[in-house]
């Protein structure tokens, strides 16, 4: 028997009993299906954290304030600040393979224009720091060096805060209060959307590192020249870890401290976190698609059921079809293509229906999904080898039957 006669009679077993073979592929069609939506959505959930974190900016490391002991008293990480912006222009000159080093404060304070008001981040910085996020303005200038070198009152918005103090007004060259100190917008930034930790990243003011000690802040930070933050961005991911290492010992020695004594800084690789989180949420994408897999097994043990059922249906048939002439591979391929058939058919249903389940999901809940090409492809495979690998013992049960005994069966 050729192949296309052994397809044709399998396809007719199959329209021959059309709700039960439906029924038989629903396994296959949830199966499929949810593996397809599950690894869509869970591949779309791994992009979203990476795209959040690498909106932070590539290659970075973040240099906080650390323990302060004051007293014999322990007062906490950032208790008091212990970096300054001369610790900043340091790394940026002495430290291999560093791009930029920005020093950075951030406090919050009420933004004021005309008759709206908005409360907001306020970020003082300067120029290292929008290279080191990777960060363009969308409208206007960034500061220039004199600006910063003689803290003029200027300042760049974010896209939120331009939405919600002006409105459909064009921000450039406006002024606006932020503490009662009149400020003139130069530049409105590029989007940048939600961090990896959900905060509005759109919704910030950044002014001048010196303005902002002077006018915003407060006094203290002013007379120390102290800062938060120091963000330092590497050439690349290689040199950040040699990099942190040459960091740490330079800060140690610009603070003075002693061998015995701790670090009263911390640093943070943020390469480090955003490898963990797309490593968690790749995890997670493969437990979704595993716990979907299971569908599939289950649609394939239905497969088998349904075969051995049509066996012991169609005896009369087999030993018929050996009693005038066919040989036991006839019989064997001719159930195992049914068995794929139906296999194949249901994965093809499920495709369609994954495919669907994904970009509908994506849509109403506004989570973003990716169907990848690799995905469908495995799909496709996986169900025509549970095809195989469950019509084998049923298709073989019915290419050993004897031909003489089959025909007696009723």
């Amino acid at each position: 028997m050729s192949l296309w006669e052994a397809v044709r009679s399998a396809l007719s077993a199959i329209g021959a009993n059309a709700l039960r073979s439906a029924l038989t592929m629903l396994g296959i069609i949830i199966g499929v299906a949810a593996v397809i939506a599950m690894v869509a959505i869970g591949s779309g959930a791994r992009e979203r954290v990476t795209s959040q974190i690498k909106s932070l900016g590539a290659n970075l490391a973040i240099i906080q304030s650390g323990n302060v002991t004051q007293g014999g008293a322990r007062l906490g990480a950032g208790a008091s600040s212990t970096l300054t912006d001369e610790d900043a222009t340091a790394i940026a000159r002495e430290i291999d393979d560093v791009v930029a080093a920005a020093p950075v404060i951030v406090t919050r304070a009420q933004a004021v224009y005309a008759g709206s008001n908005w409360s907001t981040q306020i970020t003082a910085t300067d120029l290292d720091f929008f290279t080191a996020r990777e960060w363009d303005v969308a409208e206007g200038r960034l500061f220039e060096p004199e600006e910063l070198r003689r803290g003029e009152i200027v300042a760049i918005i974010g896209q939120t805060v331009a939405r919600n103090l002006f409105g459909e007004q064009n921000p450039l060259e406006q002024q606006f209060r932020i503490r009662n100190v009149p400020f003139k917008v130069i530049g409105v930034m590029a989007p940048k959307g939600q961090s990896a930790l959900g905060q509005d990243q759109d919704d910030v003011i950044f002014v001048p590192l010196d303005t902002g000690r002077r006018r915003i802040v407060g006094r203290n930070y002013a007379r120390d020249r102290s800062v938060q933050t120091i963000m330092v961005k590497f050439a690349s991911e290689d040199a950040i870890a040699p990099g942190i290492e040459q960091t740490s010992a330079l800060l140690r020695q610009r603070h003075r401290l002693m061998p015995d004594q701790d670090d009263d800084f911390i640093v943070r690789n943020l390469t480090e976190i955003a490898n963990t989180a797309t490593q968690a949420a790749t995890t997670l994408s493969w437990l979704l698609a595993a716990v979907a897999g299971v569908s599939l097994l289950v649609g394939g043990i239905g497969i088998m059921n349904i075969m051995l059922v049509s066996v012991t249906e169609r005896t009369r048939e087999i030993g018929l079809r050996l009693a005038v002439g066919a040989r036991q591979r006839d019989v064997l391929a001719q159930f195992l293509i049914e068995a794929t058939t139906l296999a194949t058919i249901g994965g093809a249903v499920g495709i369609a229906l994954g495919v669907g389940s994904a970009l509908t999901i994506a849509r109403i809940a506004g989570w973003p999904s990716v169907v990848s090409i690799e995905t469908i492809l495995i799909a496709v495979g996986v169900s025509g080898m549970i095809g195989v690998f469950f019509g084998f013992y049923p298709a073989r049960q019915a290419a050993r039957l004897d031909p003489i005994e089959a025909l007696r069966r009723e």
